[in-house]
């Protein structure tokens, strides 16, 4: 397949998925803003007053850069692992399995998709912040390098647990025991400074710990743990996910019937 046929199959895969959760923008855009502003006000304006400050900074303004980050990876996840999955529940993707449109463009427009709405919902989210709290980006290049590559981390997620599903039911166990947990547990709402040293050692075998702090670190310019291992952390499991993907797609597992 030529590379613009190539580059057509891909931007048109991108295009429909971008479309898509556009088009139902009420329920892709609007709850997560929703829950996050009821975050902003329940932990920030109510009990962030009572906790005063965390590492060095007003709780508001220490929990938001967290709570974008966690935004953006629930809608980055859940846009892939839905639309995939919907794909594979009609038999639409044994079209895209049998013609000579590249396994990886398939997978990349899921992906980029899947990052789209990431993006655009953190992006709204951070505004919908600015009513809570002052923001300033101490260093630009580390906020916009890590979100773009959590999105990507998370789509690629989705895209295998979409892959490995067999029932509507089965893509919300991944979100339900794992990924809710994992982010909760991964720095979004405290420091893990706060933690005894057993519960540090734990706390930092957490993925997202990385991410969301790497994040913070962008925003405030404050972090628990070294940012240079968290971009390598990051872009190796963003290389064994899309490695896997494609063995997945080039091996027809779970999508051939």
């Amino acid at each position: 397949m030529s590379g613009k046929l190539t580059w057509i199959s891909f931007s048109t895969i991108f295009r429909r998925e971008v479309r898509r959760f556009m088009r139902i923008w009420p329920q892709t855009l609007v709850p997560p803003v929703i829950t996050m502003t009821l975050y902003f006000v329940i932990f920030g304006s109510l009990i962030g007053s009572r906790i005063g400050e965390m590492g060095g900074y007003p709780y508001m303004e220490f929990v938001v850069p967290g709570l974008i980050m966690m935004s953006v990876i629930t809608n980055s996840y859940g846009n892939v692992v839905s639309s995939f999955y919907s794909a594979k529940f009609q038999r639409s993707v044994e079209e895209l399995l049998v013609s000579p449109t590249p396994n990886w463009a398939v997978m990349a427009g899921y992906v980029l998709g899947g990052v789209a709405r990431g993006l655009v919902v953190g992006l709204i989210v951070t505004l919908v912040a600015m009513f809570f709290t002052s923001l300033s980006v101490e260093h630009l290049g580390v906020t916009i390098a890590i979100v773009f590559l959590t999105s990507a981390l998370f789509s690629l997620a989705g895209f295998i647990n979409a892959i490995y599903a067999n029932s509507f039911d089965a893509i919300s166990i991944i979100p339900t025991f794992v990924l809710t947990p994992l982010t909760y547990l991964g720095g979004v709402f405290y420091s893990i400074d706060l933690l005894s040293p057993f519960w540090q050692g734990l706390s930092k075998l957490n993925p997202i710990l990385y991410m969301v702090n790497s994040f913070r670190y962008g925003i405030l310019g404050v972090s628990d743990i070294n940012v240079a291992w968290a971009f390598v952390g990051v872009l190796v499991f963003i290389a064994l996910l899309a490695s896997w993907g494609l063995y997945l797609m080039s091996h027809g597992k779970r999508l051939r019937h």
